[in-house]
């Protein structure tokens, strides 16, 4: 009798330390801090096909000449705008290249708040996809207090900064040597969002007339 006693109390021990070290466990996972998005892109990027980027269910479906399927610098900077979802804000001095472009309206048409500050004298060069983005009826205001409006940043839904040397331009991403800094750390994020507020705020066309965009419809 003694015999199946302490075997029944070693295994209930058992267990019961099993337990415990499972749960020790949970309990450390949950205070240990989330990983924090950090990641630095490099251009000029790689020429490639981006329609399995917009285009995901169908990967194959392009009949291009450009390498397919392809993970570069540009498709990363692709795959971050497109993970927004909830807002995209975007604080350019120049918007020519047509895939940004595209990824924008994408966005929008999903239902993403999309608002877009850019330089009031960069805005209407050619090539410029800032007109195409206020066709579509995304709510964009010229900053034109300044020589120029230099910012060159993306605010994901106000916690995912991208922001660096890269104008958004054909040329920047396929022949300058620039960089990206994409972040998530609150510290970084926050002066941001700030300054697009800011901006923003300055540049409303109900309150300052002749310095900002006239287009005042989707706000």
């Amino acid at each position: 009798m003694s015999v199946m006693w302490t075997v029944k109390v070693v295994g209930l021990g058992v267990v019961a330390f099993s337990l415990s070290v499972e749960l020790l466990w949970r309990l450390l996972r949950r205070l240990k801090p989330p990983k924090t998005l950090n990641e630095v892109l490099f251009f000029p990027s790689e020429v490639a096909c981006m329609e399995h980027i917009f285009s995901p269910a169908s990967p194959n479906s392009c009949c291009c000449p450009l390498p397919h399927g392809v993970e570069t610098s540009f498709t990363r900077l692709l795959r971050f705008i497109l993970s927004a979802s909830s807002s995209l804000d975007l604080c350019l001095f120049s918007f020519s290249n047509m895939d940004l472009c595209r990824a924008v309206l994408y966005l929008y048409r999903r239902k993403i708040t999309v608002r877009v500050l850019v330089d009031k004298e960069y805005s209407v060069i050619t090539g410029s996809q800032v007109g195409a983005l206020r066709k579509a009826g995304i709510c964009v205001r010229n900053v034109g207090r300044y020589v120029h409006m230099h910012h060159k940043f993306a605010l994901v839904d106000g916690r995912r900064l991208i922001t660096g040397s890269l104008n958004w331009t054909l040329a920047a991403v396929q022949c300058n040597s620039e960089n990206v800094l994409v972040t998530e750390e609150p510290r970084l994020v926050q002066p941001f969002v700030g300054e697009f507020c800011r901006l923003w705020a300055a540049n409303d066309p109900s309150q300052n007339g002749p310095f900002s965009d006239q287009n005042v419809a989707h706000n």
